[in-house]
């Protein structure tokens, strides 16, 4: 790179973990001036997908759409980001380095991983595999993942395997279902075959203290505004313009719209523009007690709008519609419990043996909505009042029939939600206490689990397009081979090979954990594939 990194100007299309990183990478590593550096978010908040809020469906509630795990040997390049941010509560300490002391106070065990029809936990260290599921696996594996394509997941299993434990507790934990990409779920396998002998405990995970938003956006969010990074809300990226000298690009122009209207800004010789990419929590909307939050169909937030523009340009720009064009396939509800009082918490230890945080995801495997929960350290969020609690939970099949309440979870309000829960849950004598002393949010996202849509490799651009001088597309909808989307690591990945590349840093970026390269991972792998 010939400019001068202290004369250098960023511009950051999208205010989410993989912009944010991409800021902290050039501030920390690249030497990027922090005041030279400007994110542009469209919403009034940074985050992105990692949230954590007061409910916007219900008074005094509390809401998250939802909860990324975190993963010890996986999430290399996060920790190398979070190693220099400090906590929330503690700035003697990084964030990194509270999780971890964190997950080493309250240690992951669910012992309630899945339950049956009959209110029974069932023994899930039994993966229940048989010798065609075992081969099945092997060959997805053998397979390179370019001969793979667009191939759906249920065109390399049969049909036992998908009444698995295994496939009970895979799907649900990493949010895939049977039409999702079988290359995708290959570089899952990979990626975190360490998980096998555990995906029934989820030991394996690391918590944060409280959300994400408050334990990681908001210390990383300090961090940058603590060195003068610029953040621009409600200021919308409509389109960027790129010119071509040989087999050169450059982005040249920013088309801009905010509360003075539309303008443009323009790119010089020192300026980079970081282009986030598609959204999967575009066109969210929120339900509370007595209603149910709207299916959005037509992309109104603008969430996939600029990707569809830069898309036009380029043939290796991608292609958005492969992700955003089937919303039935990747659409998914979720719900957070506010609860007055701890008698549905105190329950739940009791029937579990999990205290509050221990446990990582409990699912209903044979009920109608494939319902899950998970109950979380207590308070979840820092401003949470004391005897408040929070519960969270999601459907994974919420076009079926509930099995109390025989109506699509799409279309049950919150009240409902909850009482198929309570029913769920076998908890019956305490449904009217719990229903009088809780507020439901739900939430709706068409396009929540749209990262593990069927794709080929030109469906994502890469990281850096071949020939860019000054530009790269972050998030993950971007091709980072071998890594797995939806994890906040590929963001942070993905904006740390954006920064280092650009920038030529010369540090190194953490490599890509194997763990079928440790012989101890392997075998523990095949012992749990055969229990």
């Amino acid at each position: 790179m010939s400019v001068d990194p202290k004369q250098a100007r960023l511009w950051i299309v999208g205010g989410g973990i993989a912009g944010m990183a991409a800021a902290a990478f050039a501030i920390r590593d690249a030497g990027v001036p922090g005041e030279n550096i400007h994110i542009l978010e469209e919403l009034d908040i940074e985050g992105g997908s990692l949230d954590g809020t007061r409910s916007p469906a219900v008074t005094d509630g509390w809401v998250s759409r939802g909860g990324r795990i975190l993963e010890e040997e996986t999430y290399q390049c996060t920790w190398n980001l979070f190693e220099s941010i400090p906590a929330l509560e503690n700035p003697d300490i990084s964030v990194r380095q509270e999780i971890v002391d964190f997950s080493t106070k309250v240690k992951t065990n669910e012992k309630a991983r899945l339950i049956d029809a009959r209110h029974n936990i069932i023994d899930a260290s039994k993966l229940g595999l048989d010798n065609r599921d075992r081969l099945e696996m092997v060959r997805l594996l053998s397979v390179p993942e370019r001969a793979l394509g667009a191939r759906r997941i249920d065109e390399m299993f049969g049909g036992h395997f998908f009444t698995t434990n295994f496939w009970h507790m895979w799907r649900t934990t990493f949010a895939f279902q049977e039409w999702h990409s079988a290359a995708e779920l290959r570089r899952y396998f990979l990626r975190f075959v360490q998980e096998f002998p555990r995906i029934h405990t989820l030991s394996g995970a690391r918590r944060t203290v409280y959300n994400q938003y408050d334990s990681m956006v908001v210390p990383l969010q300090r961090w940058m505004w603590a060195r003068g990074v610029d953040v621009r809300f409600a200021t919308r990226v409509l389109d960027v313009d790129f010119t071509q000298t040989g087999q050169l690009r450059r982005a040249t122009r920013l088309h801009i719209e905010d509360a003075n209207g539309r303008s443009t800004i323009e790119l010089g010789e020192n300026d980079f523009a970081f282009l986030g990419l598609g959204s999967i929590t575009s066109d969210t909307t929120y339900g509370g007690n007595d209603d149910v939050p709207a299916l959005v169909r037509d992309r109104v937030d603008h969430g996939w709008s600029l990707w569809e523009e830069i898309a036009k340009k380029a043939t290796d720009f991608g292609r958005p519609n492969t992700f955003y064009g089937n919303i039935d396939e990747n659409k998914w509800e979720s719900f957070t419990l506010t609860m007055r009082g701890d008698a549905l918490l105190r329950r739940i230890a009791e029937y579990t043996g999990n205290q509050p945080g221990t446990g990582g995801l409990t699912t209903w495997f044979e009920s109608g909505w494939t319902l899950s929960a998970v109950v979380a350290h207590q308070p979840h969020f820092p401003e949470q009042p004391k005897g408040i609690y929070t519960l969270w939970g999601c459907g994974f099949d919420i076009d079926n029939e509930g099995d109390y309440v025989r109506k699509k979870m799409s279309e049950a309000t919150g009240k409902e939600i909850l009482t198929e829960l309570i029913h769920q849950y076998g908890f019956e004598d305490l449904l009217d206490e719990v229903l009088a002393t809780t507020d439901v949010t739900t939430v709706m996202m068409p396009y929540a689990s749209a990262l593990l849509s069927r794709r080929v490799p030109e469906d994502r651009p890469k990281v850096i397009p071949d020939g860019a001088e000054n530009f790269a597309f972050l998030g993950q909808f971007t091709n980072l081979p071998e890594d797995v989307a939806f994890t906040i690591e590929y963001s942070v990945r993905g904006a740390m090979l954006a920064v280092y590349t650009l920038f030529d840093v010369t540090a190194p970026i953490p490599p890509i954990y194997h763990g079928l390269l440790d012989p101890k991972v392997g075998v523990k792998a095949l012992e749990a594939a055969f229990r």
